[in-house]
């Protein structure tokens, strides 16, 4: 598992150099499966200076409101200051902000050198993933006490990344924190899917997690987020630099 926090460390740098498309989808239900909002946003990854930026191409959806839903289009989203609004924002902007990992909130990986210390790991045997050699490793905190990411890694054998990480909470929010604090997170987890675009470079191409939340006793809405990458390509630049012919440019005497 070293190697593996090696290369997802490595990773980040070398997915720097790549141009993509990534899809986020945020829906948000009431506890009885009517849907509340849902907002779409296509948005194209570029390599920067630092880690990369995100520029959002679109951002559509629709809400209820009054009796009938009302679709939009167009960044800021209205009614982003409301129940449903804000949290479709919140999420959303969890999966984009610069501080995110390809497009993933940076907490959400169990497996890079930071968030290893804090695991231990089982192998539970070996499987085959569109046709390559991966292990099968369980993991969750070394401490059982803490609240941390429990789940399944499955792990190419050969290139030592993950091809699919699932998660979730190691324990259930405590009694008291779900009676004094009104909160409860009944289901959270999310599943990473990976592609190898090519040898060596390994990118998370989807992101999935489906969620209670009740909070603050009146509260109560069932989550999904999703999130896709897609269109890879590797940038490269060409650069020329010219000399001044000093001869020339010299000047002549007495001018």
């Amino acid at each position: 598992m070293q190697r593996v926090a090696t290369n997802q460390d490595r990773g980040q740098t070398e997915r720097n150099q790549y141009v993509y498309e990534q899809h986020i989808r945020v829906d948000i239900r009431r506890i009885n499966g009517k849907l509340a909002r849902e907002e779409k946003a296509d948005l194209l990854v570029l390599p920067a200076a630092k880690g990369n930026t995100k520029k959002t191409e679109s951002l559509k959806g629709r809400y209820w409101k009054k009796g009938h839903y009302i679709d939009f289009t167009g960044d800021p989203a209205p009614d982003s200051g409301g129940l449903d609004g804000s949290l479709a924002k919140s999420f959303r902007e969890d999966l984009i902000n610069d501080d995110s990992k390809d497009g993933i909130g940076k907490d959400l990986f169990p497996l890079t050198t930071n968030e290893q210390k804090d695991l231990k790991f089982t192998l539970e045997g070996e499987t085959v993933v569109a046709g390559r050699p991966a292990y099968r490793i369980a993991f969750g905190p070394a401490d059982k006490n803490d609240y941390t990411w429990a789940g399944e890694a499955l792990i190419d054998k050969e290139d030592f990344q993950p091809v699919s990480v699932y998660t979730r909470l190691s324990r259930k929010l405590p009694l008291f924190v779900r009676t004094m604090l009104g909160t409860d997170l009944p289901g959270l987890g999310f599943t990473t899917q990976y592609k190898r675009v090519e040898p060596g470079v390994w990118f998370p191409v989807s992101f999935g997690t489906e969620f209670r939340l009740h909070a603050v006793f009146f509260i109560n809405r069932i989550i999904t987020v999703s999130m896709e990458s897609t269109s890879f390509k590797h940038t490269s630049a060409d650069s020329k630099i010219e000399y001044l012919d000093t001869h020339e440019a010299a000047p002549k005497p007495n001018q």
